[in-house]
């Protein structure tokens, strides 16, 4: 059990209507059962004084990012679509962190690289955490082994104290055993799982 203080923040990454819905575009199974046990960590975080942030891809209709202009994904999460709003369900009590926006890859919430020259460039995320104080950083959302992972990853690089409930998340499992490869990888990386 995660303990919620002013320094903690909350990362609820991604739950949006593409990934959480069994219509969206980009579908992550068990996606829309997420979205209770996210609203259960947000009410718990609120009550103990945490800052609650969300992330949100909002990609343009075209980008290097989507398998039918060269990437490796099918079309997802476009600008003022429904596929890109916040999942209706998702309690939301904080700021949006908008990622992608240019056609870049928005995996982490701290960051976003040029599909093409690789170049990164930050979000407003680590400024909104460093202004609240944050020390510890708690990840829930969408999905596992892509956006969750990278956020998570990120975090500890930054050197947030770093945590993934793994209750509030569903992995896309674009191969088999992804799941199982990112539990290692974000424990190597210095991440606690619960």
């Amino acid at each position: 059990m995660i303990e919620y203080s002013r320094t903690t923040a909350l990362v609820v990454v991604d739950v949006q209507n593409d990934f959480a819905e069994p219509s969206g575009n980009l579908y992550v199974s068990g996606g829309e059962h997420v979205v209770g046990a996210c609203n259960a960590e947000i009410v718990r975080a609120l009550e103990g004084d945490a800052f609650v942030v969300y992330t949100q891809d909002w990609h343009p209709e075209s980008t290097p990012h989507f398998e039918k202009d060269g990437g490796v994904w099918p079309v997802h999460c476009v600008a003022e679509t429904w596929g890109a709003e916040l999942h209706p369900g998702l309690l939301v009590d904080g700021p949006v962190v908008r990622k992608g926006t240019n056609g870049e890859d928005g995996y982490s919430g701290f960051t976003m690289r040029h599909p093409e020259t690789g170049e990164e460039t930050p979000t407003e995320l680590q400024s909104l955490l460093l202004d609240r104080g944050v020390t510890e950083v708690v990840v829930v959302g969408l999905a596992f082994d892509v956006c969750v992972k990278a956020t998570a990853e990120d975090a500890v690089r930054l050197g947030h104290l770093t945590t993934v409930i793994t209750a509030a998340t569903a992995a896309v499992e674009l191969e088999s055993g992804d799941s199982l490869r990112t539990e290692g990888e974000l424990v190597a990386a210095g991440v606690t799982l619960v």
